[in-house]
């Protein structure tokens, strides 16, 4: 049985994410969205230190919340005053957003509760997956793996920061 101040970290730990990720996309000023972007990595690197994945919230925590935090504060620097000639949304613009975020949610939803039926895979709430057969799993080219995705998003980060230097040598 969990202790009760466990069920009380994951609540509020929880809360962080959905609070911090609905700030992160409604803030209208840039560094402030990237500054709640950081809290919504930290808390879920505290859920991975919950659930006993210790390599995995320290990753987070290095990775994610440092260095791609980092290197956004770093593009957002490099360009300047980015937005500042945007024209404010209009009414249709926003329900079409709220549209689209509602059938993105739908999406992930299905995707979620029909994993098992997909992949032919059993679901279950603890796993007893340790660390070396964890890093075989998300690194391999087998069914699942995540290999190349993976290196997919590392050459979209090297095309982003190409891009942030060639936008702000032109200024």
């Amino acid at each position: 049985m969990e202790s009760l101040g466990n069920i009380i970290l994951y609540f509020v730990a929880a809360l962080s994410i959905m609070v911090f990720s609905v700030l992160t996309v409604t803030t209208k000023k840039i560094l402030r969205s990237a500054t709640y972007l950081m809290f919504v990595l930290l808390a879920t690197a505290v859920i991975y230190f919950q659930m006993n994945y210790e390599f995995l919230g320290a990753v987070q925590i290095a990775v994610y919340a440092g260095g791609i935090v980092v290197l956004f504060v770093f593009a957002i620097m490099l360009t300047h005053k980015p937005g500042k000639d945007a024209e404010p949304l209009t009414m249709h613009k926003k329900w079409l957003g709220l549209a689209a975020s509602l059938l993105g949610v739908a999406v992930c939803g299905y995707a979620l509760f029909s994993y098992a039926k997909f992949c032919g895979a059993k679901i279950t709430a603890v796993s007893t997956m340790d660390m070396s057969e964890l890093g075989h799993t998300l690194l391999s080219t087998e069914k699942l793996g995540y290999l190349l995705p993976f290196e997919a998003i590392s050459v979209l980060l090297l095309a982003c920061i190409i891009g942030g230097v060639v936008i702000a040598r032109k200024r």
